[in-house]
C-alpha cells in the first residue's frame, strides 16, 4: 500500500485517508452520475436475502465520526472506506486473522516463477456479480449479454488492476502498485495522460488467458508481493457498469459487487447499512451471522459513546474523559487493540534548522516516549523508537534499534550542532490537525523540548490547519513548509517494505520525508525487497532502521508510538481475530440476538 494517514487524535480513529506519512491525499471527485448509455444485461428478480431471523434480521449497529468517502476499490484510501470495500467485494486472497498467513478467496490458488518475477492465479469461477435494488429489497444477479449469470473472472481482476495503473483515475494507491507490476508505472507516469499510447496499456504486465487464469508479472522479484493480493486497490472491478454509470457506478442501485454484503443505503455524512448477500458461495459467507450493518454519522465520540451507554451502538471509541470511569464500571465491555499505527514527528530536511541531522536526533531522543504513553495517552499507546512495529515482517525487535529517550546524548547532538542549551535557535512551527488530543501532545513535546534541551516554550509555534490543508503545506513548497508536523502511519499489507520502501526510500512517490536525498540506505531497501531469503530480509531491514533511527541515523522523522486503543464493546457481540490490513472483517462477526434485543428491551 502506500499509507492511511490517521489524525492523532487518540480517542476517535479520525478514519482519514492514507497519506504517505506526509504523503498527500487526492480527495476523489464528487460523486455523479457520468453519461448513460442503455445497457445490454439483464437480471433475474430474486427473493430478498433471508436472514436466519427474518422479521428481526440479526443487526451490527455502529456510528462513524466520518463519512465513506469512495465505494471503488480502485480509488478507495480511507479507513472506513476500506471496511466498506472489504465486505463489498472479494479479493484475490485473504489473511487469516489470527495468523495472517493468505488463504484464498477468488484465487483457489497460486505459484511464481522460479526467477519470482511471474505469478499465476487459479480463480473460482463461482461467484456473482448482483447488483441491489434498494427501494424493494431484493438482491439480482446479473446476467450477461446471452443471459448467463456474470461470475467474477480472471478478466475482471485483469480490468482492476490495469485501472489501478490509469493516471486519469487519480487513484492514491496506484503509487503502491505500480512499481511491482511490469509496465505499469510507465502508463501512471506517461508525459500526456490525455494520450496514452495503446500499447503502454497493452504493456502492463497483467493478462487473463482464460476466466479462471489470472497473469501478473512483476517489474522486479518483489518478494512481498502475495502479503498485497488481499489489498483492494487490487480487487476485480466490473468495467461494463463502470462504461454505464461513470463515476456513479458506486451509487445505491446502481453498485454491482461480489462480497459477503451488498450496499442497501448510502446517504453521504448521514446514514448508511449493508445487507447479507445470498448469492454469494457458503464457503465464502464467513464464520458470523450478521445480516444487517447499519452505521450512523456522528459529530463526535461524545455522542456515540452516549448511545453506546444506550445500548443502542454495539462498539464505540470511549471519549478521553470517560476512560477510567468506563474500566471501572464496565471492565467486561472494553477491548484494547492495535492498528499498528505508528505517530510520528515529521521534520522539514531541506530548511534550517531540521536539515541539521544533529538537530533532529537531538529532537527525537529528548522526547520521553514513556511518560508520553502513560500520562498523555493512559496507556493507549506503546513507545517506539524505530518505525515498523511488532507485527510487521521484517520489524526488529521494539526495544533493540532506535535511540528513544535519552537526554544527555539530545543536549549533545543540540549543541554539536551549533546550538548549546538552544542557544540561538530560530523559531520554528509545529503544524497539526486541530483537536484537543493533537493540542495536548504537542504542548507536551513543547515541555519536553525545553526541560530536556533548554528550548523556550515560545520557540516551538504550534499552528493548526484543517487536515487537507496540513497536507498541503507538508508537501508544498520549501519555504512555506512546517518546520515540524504530525502525522500516523497505518499499514497495508504486513512488511517492512509498506514502511521503510513505501514512506522513506527517497525515490517512493509519496516519499515521507520530503528533501531527503538518497544514500546508501536507499540501495538497502531495493535490495531487501528483491531478497528471496527471509532471513537475509530481516537482516537488512535492522540495518535499515538503524541507518535511520540509531544514534548515527538520519532521523528522517522521530517515530512515537503504535496506538493501543481501548473501545467499548457490548458482550454480546464477538468480534474474534481482526485482520488490521485489508479492512473489518464484518462477516466473521457473531452477534448474540437474544442476549442483544434483553438489553434492549426489545
Amino acid at each position: 500500500m502506500k499509507e492511511r494517514l490517521v489524525t492523532v487524535s487518540m480517542a476517535v480513529l479520525l478514519l482519514v485517508v492514507a497519506l504517505a506519512a506526509c504523503g498527500p491525499v487526492s480527495e476523489p471527485a464528487a460523486v455523479e452520475e457520468g453519461e448513460t448509455r442503455a445497457s445490454t444485461e439483464t437480471q433475474v428478480p430474486t427473493a430478498a436475502p433471508s436472514p436466519a431471523t427474518p422479521s428481526e434480521p440479526v443487526t451490527l449497529n455502529d456510528w462513524s465520526p466520518s463519512e465513506i468517502t469512495t465505494l471503488d476499490p480502485q480509488l478507495a484510501y480511507q479507513v472506513l472506506s476500506i471496511n466498506y470495500i472489504e465486505n463489498l467485494f472479494v479479493n484475490l486472497t485473504n489473511r487469516d486473522p489470527e495468523t495472517l498467513e493468505l488463504v484464498p478467496e477468488a484465487a483457489e490458488s497460486w505459484q511464481f516463477s522460479d526467477d519470482g518475477l511471474v505469478y499465476t492465479f487459479t480463480l473460482r469461477t463461482d461467484i456473482p456479480w448482483v447488483r441491489h435494488d434498494p427501494e424493494t429489497g431484493k438482491t439480482e444477479q446479473v446476467l450477461d449479454d446471452g443471459g448467463n449469470p456474470r461470475t467474477v473472472t480472471a478478466h475482471d481482476f485483469a480490468y482492476g488492476i490495469k485501472r489501478a495503473c490509469d493516471p486519469n483515475l487519480g487513484s492514491y494507491y496506484s503509487s503502491v502498485v505500480a512499481p511491482l507490476i511490469k509496465g505499469c508505472e510507465a502508463v501512471l507516469f506517461a508525459e500526456d495522460p490525455a494520450a496514452i499510447p495503446p500499447e503502454l496499456v497493452e504493456a502492463i504486465g497483467v493478462r487473463a488467458p482464460a476466466d479462471d487464469t489470472l497473469i501478473v508479472e512483476l517489474a522486479f522479484p518483489a518478494s512481498y508481493f502475495l502479503s498485497m493480493t488481499p489489498m483492494w486497490t487490487l480487487a476485480a472491478t466490473p468495467q461494463w457498469a463502470i462504461e454505464q454509470y461513470g463515476e456513479g457506478w458506486i451509487e445505491p442501485g446502481n453498485i454491482v459487487t461480489n462480497g459477503r454484503y451488498v450496499l442497501h443505503e448510502w446517504q453521504r455524512g448521514v446514514h448508511s447499512s449493508l445487507w447479507r448477500n445470498p448469492f454469494l458461495p457458503q464457503d465464502l459467507r464467513g464464520s458470523g451471522n450478521i445480516e444487517r450493518i447499519v452505521a450512523n454519522v456522528l459529530p463526535d465520540e461524545t455522542t456515540g459513546y452516549a448511545l453506546w451507554l444506550k445500548n443502542e451502538v454495539d462498539v464505540s471509541f470511549i471519549p478521553d474523559l470517560e476512560l477510567q470511569a468506563h474500566l471501572e464500571q464496565f471492565p467486561d465491555e472494553v477491548e484494547q487493540i492495535s492498528d499498528l499505527s505508528v505517530r510520528y514527528f515529521g521534520f522539514a530536511l531541506d530548511k534550517p534548522p531540521f536539515d541539521n541531522v544533529q538537530v533532529r536526533r537531538a529532537f527525537s531522543a529528548a522526547f520521553d516516549r514513556q511518560t508520553f504513553s502513560d500520562e498523555v495517552l493512559q496507556g493507549q499507546c506503546l513507545p517506539m523508537k524505530h518505525f515498523a512495529p511488532p507485527g510487521i515482517f521484517g520489524a526488529p525487535p521494539i526495544d533493540e534499534v532506535g535511540v528513544g529517550f535519552d537526554p544527555e546524548f539530545a543536549q549533545q547532538q543540540l549543541a554539536e550542532a551549533g546550538y548549546p542549551g538552544c542557544q540561538g535557535f530560530p523559531q520554528v512551527t509545529l503544524l497539526m490537525f486541530p483537536g484537543p488530543a493533537n493540542l495536548q501532545m504537542a504542548e507536551y513535546a513543547q515541555f519536553q523540548w525545553a526541560e530536556h534541551l533548554g528550548c523556550s516554550p515560545d520557540v516551538i509555534q504550534i499552528e493548526q490547519l484543517p487536515f487537507r490543508d496540513l497536507v498541503d503545506a507538508v508537501r508544498g513548497p520549501t519555504e512555506t513548509r512546517p518546520h515540524i508536523f504530525v502525522l500516523v502511519w497505518m499499514p497495508d499489507y504486513p512488511d517492512e517494505n509498506n514502511w521503510v520502501g513505501d514512506v522513506l526510500w527517497c525515490q517512493a512517490d509519496m516519499n515521507a520525508a520530503r528533501g531527503r536525498e538518497c544514500s546508501d540506505l536507499d540501495e538497502l531497501i531495493v535490495e531487501a525487497r528483491q531478497e528471496p531469503d527471509p532471513e537475509r530480509r530481516i537482516s537488512l531491514y535492522r540495518q535499515i532502521e538503524e541507518g535511520f533511527f540509531g544514534p548515527e541515523g538520519e532521523m528522517p522523522f522521530m517515530p512515537l508510538c503504535t496506538r493501543l486503543m481501548y473501545t467499548a464493546k457490548h458482550a454480546w457481540l464477538d468480534k474474534g481475530s481482526q485482520d488490521l490490513f485489508s479492512g473489518e472483517q464484518w462477516y466473521n462477526w457473531t452477534i448474540d440476538w437474544q442476549a442483544k434485543q434483553a438489553a434492549r428491551g426489545d
